[in-house]
C-alpha cells in the first residue's frame, strides 16, 4: 500500500510564496510520475502540475504556468510544488497523486494524498 502525505499548506497573503511537499511511502517512488491537483470550495478538482519519473516531462495548468514549479527528490521519496506570486484564486485543497506517466487526467492517478489547505488572502 502506498501512502502519500502532503504538507506545507497554510494561510498567506496575495503575492507570497509557499512550498508544498508530498512524501511517499514505499521503494518504488522513482518509478512513477507524480502530479498535483487542487479543489476549491464548490468546484471540481483540477489539474495543477505533473512530472514524469525522469523529470523530463513537465506539465502545468495554464493558470499556474510561470508561477508554480513542480520538482522531485527521489532520494527522499518526495515531490514538491513551489508556488510563487500566489493569488486568492489559488485558494484550494491541494492533493498529490501517483501515476504511471505525467498527465493532466486525474483518472490515470491511482494513489492520492489526503490534501493540504492553501488559503490566499487578498
Amino acid at each position: 500500500q502506498v501512502q502519500l502525505v502532503e504538507s506545507g499548506g497554510g494561510l498567506v497573503q496575495a503575492g507570497d510564496s509557499l512550498r508544498l511537499s508530498c512524501a511517499a511511502s514505499g521503494r518504488t517512488f522513482s518509478s512513477y510520475a507524480m502530479g498535483w491537483f487542487r479543489q476549491a470550495p464548490g468546484k471540481e478538482r483540477e489539474f495543477v502540475a505533473a512530472m514524469s519519473r525522469s523529470g523530463r516531462d513537465l506539465r502545468y495548468a495554464d493558470s499556474v504556468k510561470g508561477r508554480f514549479t513542480i520538482s522531485r527528490d527521489n532520494a527522499k521519496n518526495t515531490v514538491y510544488l513551489q508556488m510563487n506570486s500566489l493569488k486568492p484564486e489559488d485558494t484550494a485543497v491541494y492533493y498529490c497523486a501517483r501515476s504511471g506517466y505525467a498527465s493532466s487526467d486525474e483518472t490515470v492517478y491511482d494513489y492520492w494524498g489526503q490534501g493540504t489547505q492553501v488559503t490566499v488572502s487578498s
